[in-house]
């Protein structure tokens, strides 16, 4: 439980090497040349797993992490891994941190990484969740401006100021923070489940190969150009400001988001969609760079398009214009949309003609096109609800780091 402390005492700070009781890294397990004759790994398989900042980065799967054999692993033994251990990146982004778990029975350090093994006076967990504060970050990246070297050294890491906290403190702290970081997980977890449903089920009803209950009429096939009218946006690229018109392009619809764009002025839209309009029950698709990925327009925009878009109207259609955006969301689509792209093109493209032609299969019943979108509208409402709330987690965590981790709130 979290309590304020009216006194609200200023923390004190000693250098962080008074907590080590190791700083090493991959190096000092032998010269280059004896790395390259006794260290061997290989991807997906091994004894252990050779731990990279890609691997905790991306979050990688263990079966696309690299792996060392046993004799490798006793090789590197300064700098095995047992679980617990603060991991710092040496180069690239300087200093960003690690608190590593084990997801394998053994592991060793690859190279780049420092290792950081603390004495008892230091819990990992909290100076991992320190260096991850904004105070934290601030005393990393005054190391990082400080060199032009593009690397940060022992010294270096030895030298940064972290509290001097009572152990059991620095528990309680840690606990807390570990406590919130479970929930934030575990609704991560549940929403690339959910996720994962939606897209199976999206791949089964979208496609004919399950039917909604009470619905048996024949399907039929025909081909976006029988269904909608298709133009596509400027060829030029305009000239933007700071605010004004939302400009969209290939990235927006793709990261699906409407908000972050770039815009143009009034006159330079007015005179863009002299020719067309993005109205309410529109649909956008992406055609040049990524092919054939929908967006429903279920708003009343006021916006201009780039050339890497195409703009579907369905004639007043809107359930049918539904149906399509989400029908290009399953495989089946990709594919017939990449069988009509041009095959050598660098970007990827597809033509207004070739998008023209895409075969696709409906519905004969508008009911059941119905049907179908408010099942999976209804699923990828309950998605962006815990998202909201997976939001409002990690705002919470946020603000319990800056009080927690900056001594303004001390726990009882």
């Amino acid at each position: 439980m979290v309590n304020k402390n009216s006194k609200r005492e200023t923390w004190s700070f000693k250098p962080l090497n008074d907590y080590l009781d190791l700083l090493t890294d991959y190096d000092a397990n032998g010269s280059f040349a004896d790395m390259a004759a006794n260290v061997h790994t290989e991807w997906g398989h091994g004894y252990a797993w050779y731990v990279r900042a890609t691997d905790l980065e991306q979050n990688l799967s263990m079966a696309d992490v690299r792996y060392a054999d046993e004799y490798s692993y006793n090789f590197l033994e300064k700098t095995s891994l047992f679980g617990g251990e603060l991991l710092m990146a040496k180069r690239g982004e300087i200093g960003k941190i690690y608190f590593f778990q084990m997801r394998s029975k053994y592991a060793t350090l690859a190279p780049n990484l420092y290792l950081l093994k603390l004495n008892d006076r230091m819990d990992s967990r909290f100076l991992y969740y320190y260096f991850l504060s904004s105070e934290g970050q601030k005393k990393i990246k005054a190391i990082n401006a400080s060199t032009s070297l593009g690397a940060i050294y022992k010294d270096d890491v030895k030298r940064i100021l972290v509290p001097e906290l009572d152990i059991k403190e620095q528990k309680q702290i840690a606990e807390t923070l570990s406590g919130i970081d479970s929930l934030i997980s575990k609704l991560q977890e549940l929403i690339v489940k959910k996720k994962n449903i939606r897209q199976g089920t999206m791949q089964r009803v979208l496609t004919g190969k399950n039917r909604l209950q009470g619905f048996s009429s024949e399907w039929k096939d025909t081909t976006l150009g029988n269904i909608c009218d298709i133009k596509d946006g400027t060829h030029q690229t305009p000239h933007y400001v700071e605010s004004g018109i939302p400009f969209y392009s290939v990235e927006t619809v793709t990261n699906d988001d409407f908000t972050h764009v770039k815009y143009i002025s009034l006159e330079e839209h007015e005179r863009l969609t002299s020719s067309y309009k993005i109205e309410n029950g529109d649909v956008l698709m992406t055609r040049i760079g990524s092919i054939g990925k929908g967006k429903y327009v279920d708003w009343n925009p006021n916006a201009s398009f780039y050339v890497s878009l195409a703009l579907l109207k369905f004639r007043g259609n809107k359930p049918l214009a539904n149906f399509i955006a989400l029908l290009t969301g399953t495989e089946e689509f990709q594919k017939e949309a990449e069988l009509h792209s041009l095959q050598f093109a660098i970007p990827m493209k597809i033509n207004l003609g070739q998008i023209s032609d895409i075969r696709v299969r409906i519905p004969a019943e508008e009911s059941e096109i119905k049907a179908i979108i408010t099942m999976l509208n209804d699923m990828g409402s309950e998605i962006k609800r815990l998202e909201q709330k997976l939001n409002k987690y990690k705002l919470l965590k946020q603000g319990m780091m800056e009080e927690l981790l900056t001594g303004k709130v001390r726990l009882m």
